[in-house]
């Protein structure tokens, strides 16, 4: 007979309650802040339906009604240098931190409403109605709701998509010597999605002051909580991580308070994170002003019985019962943040002169329609006065390798801001391939991070980081095929993240990664990813085909403060090359092309490897060619002066890369060059690339599934062909 033994986690999992002593020994400013906040909370979320029902709001009006309680505990006793993002429906979160903001943490039930409340109260329903004075100038809309003054990082439409996000904000707060802390508010529904429970990992590991708060509604939309998950106490995932958890009742507001106090204090002593799943109840349906019982996935006798627990009831009850307050205070209380919303409401939008009886949106606050694509990406005005080529004097042979590291190691150096994470970027003297070497010695564990291998939350954790704007993450992904596992976080939240918020903020990470087609590694390793990059809002895309050109190429990327691509290739890593000695300062700007071969009778347009081998074609075939290195790849970068002028003169295009036909990057190249140059073209643009399949594991079948020299002389000859036809 086996022995066993009944193993414990170790980690304290607690359900706490409030009783009447609480109750009696709560602050009565606080309470009276609790109440307040509860209030003009409600009463935002009603004229928010109300504008809804007239068809006003553009989209959805996911409600928090029903839900304050779980926001205002939590938050009405936070900084305003804490930070709480959250998700699609977040404007009481949202709301709660901008309210304690502005008011200092205290709010009078007898006077709610001053102008710095009247104001937060209109823009933020400016922002939910997609108008220019929101404060993401209307882009942000109900989904996306963000003010970094006030420790508002941003509500979120990717179901936990905001946990790597809040992560990095801790990670910043902790590594800045603060003692804030930060919370990430997500539901029932993503307390099993990835991004979150890597997220704890994460946090738990390196001990980063983040609650993750559970919202347990019951429902994600008409889906109970019991069908789709086995056991439905989400405070539960945090005994996986050793995260100590609290489970409260979010409908009591004070029980959430005191256990974010106690979650509090572990954070800001330095014990790492921590979960609150608070049980609450939205009284609505998903979006929208009916209850889930109008669409038959709740009974109405379930919704009475949470209404009977309304968290504002409660809390004017406990303090009417402590003589704080009386039912008249309370009814007045009501009427005066109705009237704020009134006075909002009516600040926004007026009779409709062609609808009788009908409102619309006063026409005058529309953002211009110009204001469409500003903000995308920054200006890269910070690069000026920057050297854009290195000092006069002699050069040095180095491997392309060691000039990664040689030029991340001055950057480093010069800014300590700056840190690297990744899978074994501290290990192996430099990573897989050394192209962070020395670095670990160098700058320790602060600056260079060993994560795990979880893709979605440390790129995320970047995000989060650089949003911040106390550090300049430099992120690796080993493959960029990995690139599939975080696409939330590159696409959604990373590359969005400026224009969304209202195109101000900056958001300045490098992403490095390495495309490896020749090596072996098969069709989950080897993708370039340029051609999907490219079509994604908000990247800058590098991809340098020398030594040299590199170095330049990453110090405007840590310059800028966008999110930047840097594509290196394995191909180029042990090539012997040479940078210029003793200075690694020198950058190369965006819109900056390189002239490598000129010619008459054809432009022949590459990057990263290909340049080599295009070289070698145009040498084999005679062809009198252009050949530009293209450096910055993505639409804001690409140096159109240079392709144009080639494009004018040879009237004939060769695009060459190496990777499959589906993820092209000529594919979109053709296409802009074909509507920008048409008329001096003489044939169709011509593209070298791979075939169809990603690369297999066979060496036979890998070969024949890129593109090298041999295929660029078949392109050039085919090419030829056609001059003069």
């Amino acid at each position: 007979m086996p022995k066993r033994t009944k193993l414990q986690t170790g980690v304290d999992w607690i359900e706490l309650t409030t009783t009447d002593e609480d109750w009696a020994a709560a602050d009565p400013a606080f309470l009276g802040t609790m109440l307040s906040e509860l209030h003009l909370i409600r009463a935002f979320e009603e004229s928010v339906l109300e504008l809804a029902g007239e068809g006003l709001v553009h989209g959805p009006a996911h409600s928090s009604i029903g839900q304050e309680g779980g926001a205002v505990g939590s938050i009405a006793g936070l900084r305003s240098s804490d930070g709480v993002n959250g998700s699609h429906r977040g404007h009481h979160q949202f709301l709660a931190k901008a309210l304690t903001h502005v008011s200092g943490g205290t709010i009078d039930p007898l006077n709610a409403v001053d102008d710095d409340i009247q104001t937060v109260l209109q823009r933020t329903l400016a922002e939910i109605l997609g108008l220019a004075q929101g404060y993401c100038r209307g882009r942000g809309g109900s989904m996306h709701l963000q003010w970094f003054e006030a420790g508002a990082l941003g509500t979120n439409a990717i179901v936990g998509g905001g946990a790597p996000m809040a992560t990095g904000n801790a990670w910043a707060q902790k590594h800045s010597g603060t003692t804030d802390l930060t919370i990430n508010y997500f539901g029932d529904g993503a307390a099993q999605i990835g991004s979150v429970l890597e997220s704890m990992n994460l946090a738990a590991t390196w001990k980063l002051p983040v609650a993750f708060f559970v919202e347990n509604n019951g429902y994600g939309v008409s889906t109970r909580a019991d069908e789709i998950t086995a056991d439905t106490r989400f405070s539960v995932r945090g005994q996986g991580f050793g995260i100590p958890s609290w489970r409260v009742d979010g409908m009591d507001p004070l029980a959430v308070h005191l256990a974010t106090q106690e979650a509090a204090e572990r954070m800001r002593s330095g014990n790492g994170p921590a979960v609150i799943e608070a049980q609450v109840y939205r009284f609505f349906h998903q979006n929208g002003p009916y209850p889930g019982s109008a669409f038959g996935y709740r009974t109405k006798e379930e919704e009475a019985s949470w209404r009977a627990r309304d968290p504002l009831d409660l809390t004017a009850q406990r303090m009417i019962a402590r003589g704080l307050i009386d039912e008249a205070g309370v009814t007045a209380l009501r009427a005066r943040v109705q009237e704020a919303m009134t006075a909002a409401v009516d600040a926004l939008v007026e009779s409709d002169p062609e609808r009788p009886g009908k409102r619309r949106i006063r026409p005058e606050l529309w953002p211009e329609p110009t204001f469409v694509d500003v903000g995308i990406r920054g200006d890269a005005s910070e690069l000026e006065g920057l050297p854009t080529a290195p000092a006069a004097g002699t050069n040095r042979p180095v491997k392309f390798v060691d000039a990664v590291a040689a030029v991340m190691d001055r950057r480093m150096e010069a800014d300590p801001r700056i840190v690297v994470m990744g899978e074994d970027v501290h290990k192996l003297n430099g990573g897989t391939n050394g192209a962070t070497k020395g670095l670990a010695k160098k700058y320790g564990p602060d600056r260079v991070l060993g994560t795990p291998i979880s893709e979605n939350a440390f790129v995320g954790l970047g995000g989060g980081l650089a949003l911040d704007g106390r550090f300049r993450p430099v992120v690796e992904f080993m493959y960029p095929d990995f690139l599939w596992v975080a696409a939330d976080q590159v696409f959604n939240q990373i590359g969005k993240a400026r224009h969304m918020f209202g195109g101000e903020n900056p958001v300045p990470l490098v992403l490095r990664t390495k495309v490896a087609m020749g090596s072996g590694y098969g069709s989950q390793h080897l993708m370039d990813p340029a051609g999907v990059f490219v079509t994604s809002p908000g990247w800058r895309i590098v991809a340098a085909s020398n030594a040299r050109d590199y170095v330049g190429l990453m110090n405007a990327a840590l310059a800028l403060q966008d999110p930047v691509l840097v594509i290196e290739h394995v191909d180029l890593y042990g090539v012997a090359d040479e940078v210029p000695e003793g200075d690694l300062d020198y950058v190369i700007p965006p819109g900056s092309a390189a002239l490598v071969l000129e010619g008459s009778e054809a432009t022949v347009i590459s990057y990263l490897s290909m340049v080599r081998h295009a070289a070698e074609a145009i040498e084999q075939t005679g062809v009198d060619a252009d050949l530009i290195d293209l450096r910055w790849l993505d639409r804001a970068s690409i140096d159109w002066d240079t392709i144009g002028e080639s494009i004018r003169k040879t009237n004939a295009v060769l695009i060459v890369e190496q990777g499959a036909q589906g993820t092209s990057y000529g594919g979109w190249l053709a296409d802009e060059i074909q509507r920008r140059y048409f008329d001096w073209l003489d044939q169709p643009v011509a593209r070298v690339t791979g075939s169809e399949a990603s690369p297999s594991i066979s060496k036979v079948l890998e070969r024949a599934a890129i593109a090298r020299t041999e295929e660029v002389v078949a392109a050039l000859e085919v090419l030829r062909d056609g001059f003069g036809a």
